[in-house]
């Protein structure tokens, strides 16, 4: 990713929306009007208006003249009027209101694995096969915890926030061992502009790879080549899938809650390392139970990466457009075709598209509303991208080819 100007520093983008529905438009005095006369982001994020309202209130500095410029200039009204008649229809359907006993027996099945991998090493010993079992059988319990905090952390369980906030922390910190303020740092800027550079995390890539269209370009012009990046659909497989949470996010997630001062995360996490420690390291020894964490973690990363990436990095990725919001998630998110495999597998995430238009909204909902953001689609000409697990997995690497090959001709002929 291109470095940013000296001093710029990443804004929480759920805040910038605030603040910028407080700039930005004309109503601020009803927090139903703040929700249909501005940022359709921040109702996107918001459960309770009527709660943030109070913070919000304060923050009032005054309301944009009409002479004055804008960056909704360029933004389709009439797609933003139909995406808000859909998402009141969505509410009328009650697509916002969660299955209790669905996230239970989630939770429950993360549970059980739990159980049935300290019951293999117990009862069959710890000898290589049934360590690889047992690791094989905790990547896949941490990988649907990651998706199950994901739905608490996006409010999508609990009508009272504080009921969810209290859960993720449960489940990121102690099932997991991570932070659910870095997490909701960090995924709350990528929702609000998702492919956006400087302004979603998850593009940034530290130099390591080169995305999209534009940004290998800008590289090749420049001449940077930190890394050979017409290879980066092959090295990919070796630092990206393998190392993305073992290394880089439990560095950034430790270091996060320490810098921060993070205490009340870092004793979720804490508790999650003392737990497994306690549970293995009569089995393997301390050195024993650290390694055998870590290759669970390395088990688990590659899946995170695969589904994560399937949906996003194949899009578009450029610098910001300032289109309404319903054309930005579609531009930089595409559906995985829906089955119960690829339901489990994903944690719902094969419905990318309908999870960043309404982020609130229960996971076991989305196919109900994908059929009306279809024909949104087809009305306005907006391509709704949906395909097949495998060729998803595999536009992957298509893509980071695609864009090595745009950096080296770059890079040699302009």
């Amino acid at each position: 990713m291109t470095r940013e100007p000296p001093g710029c520093r990443r804004v929480n983008s759920l805040m910038l929306y605030t603040f910028r529905s407080i700039t930005s438009h004309r109503s601020f005095s009803r927090p139903e009007r703040c929700a249909t006369s501005s940022q359709d982001a921040f109702r996107a994020f918001h459960r309770d208006l009527d709660f943030v309202h109070k913070f919000m209130k304060p923050l009032l500095i005054g309301e944009l003249a009409p002479e004055e410029p804008s960056q909704d200039h360029g933004k389709n009204s009439q797609i933003t009027e139909d995406f808000r008649a859909l998402r009141k229809t969505a509410e009328d359907m009650n697509l916002f209101k969660s299955n209790h006993l669905f996230f239970l027996l989630l939770l429950a099945h993360i549970i059980a694995m739990e159980s049935i991998a300290w019951f293999t090493i117990f009862y069959f010993g710890n000898g290589w096969i049934p360590t690889v079992i047992t690791a094989f059988v905790l990547a896949t319990s941490q990988t649907q915890a990651g998706w199950l905090q994901h739905d608490y952390g996006h409010l999508s369980v609990y009508k009272k926030s504080t009921w969810n906030h209290f859960v993720h922390k449960f489940i990121i910190g102690h099932l997991k061992g991570a932070s659910a303020n870095w997490w909701n740092h960090r995924h709350f800027q990528h929702h609000a502009k998702p492919n956006i550079f400087h302004k979603d995390p998850d593009v940034n890539m530290l130099h390591v790879f080169v995305l999209g269209e534009w940004q290998p370009v800008e590289y090749g012009k420049k001449k940077l080549k930190y890394l050979p990046y017409n290879h980066q659909h092959e090295y990919f497989f070796l630092i990206g899938p393998p190392l993305l949470i073992p290394v880089y996010f439990q560095y950034q997630i430790i270091m996060t809650m320490i810098t921060r001062r993070d205490w009340v995360d870092l004793a979720w996490a804490v508790s999650y390392y003392a737990r497994f420690l306690l549970t293995y390291s009569p089995f393997y020894g301390i050195l024993g139970a650290v390694l055998f964490l870590n290759f669970i973690r390395f088990l688990e990363s590659h899946w995170f990466v695969w589904v994560t990436q399937m949906n996003h990095l194949v899009m578009e990725i450029d610098c910001e457009p300032y289109r309404d919001w319903f054309s930005s998630q579609l531009a930089a998110t595409c559906n995985v075709e829906q089955s119960l495999f690829n339901d489990w597998f994903s944690g719902h995430l094969n419905f990318q598209i309908e999870h960043h238009l309404f982020p609130t909204m229960p996971r076991h909902n989305f196919h109900k509303v994908a059929p009306l953001v279809k024909s949104l689609c087809a009305k306005h000409g907006i391509k709704y991208q949906e395909k097949p697990l495998l060729r998803a997995l595999q536009d992957i690497i298509r893509s980071l080819k695609k864009s090595g090959q745009l950096w080296l001709d770059a890079y040699l002929h302009k």
